[in-house]
């Protein structure tokens, strides 16, 4: 696949969890957000909590499927990211959580699962998230 597939593909997944997180009461906040050397795919809320949404796509559940691609790397990304956000908008006191939003194509129907991971990781930030 071309790079430029990859992100065509990228940004639609993105899109299918934005709607997904729509249509579950949630309010997208941003979106591609970037700051402290990493970037936020989905910021959105609902119930007064904060979301930091990863979104990964996959073409199939090999290797433990999409949430198997947050590793421990990524993860310290998405939290240093987090923290930029968190500064930049004042938002330090807003309880908030790192959720994993999966795509995934499958050869048989339905053609797409989104799965939506909610809390799958809680970093330590110097508070309470």
């Amino acid at each position: 696949m071309s790079p430029r597939a990859g992100r065509l593909r990228g940004r639609w997944a993105e899109r299918a969890a934005a709607v997904h997180l729509l249509l579950r009461g949630y309010r997208i906040r941003a979106r591609n957000w970037t700051g402290g050397g990493g970037e936020l795919d989905l910021v959105a809320s609902r119930g007064g909590t904060l979301v930091f949404v990863e979104v990964k796509m996959r073409s199939a559940s090999t290797f433990g499927g999409p949430a198997m691609a947050v590793d421990t790397r990524k993860r310290r990304r998405l939290i240093r990211a987090a923290g930029a956000y968190l500064t930049r908008f004042g938002l330090w006191e807003m309880p908030a959580r790192f959720d994993v939003v999966t795509v995934e194509r499958r050869s048989r129907f339905p053609w797409w699962r989104v799965e939506h991971l909610v809390g799958a990781f809680r970093p330590d930030l110097g508070r309470r998230m």
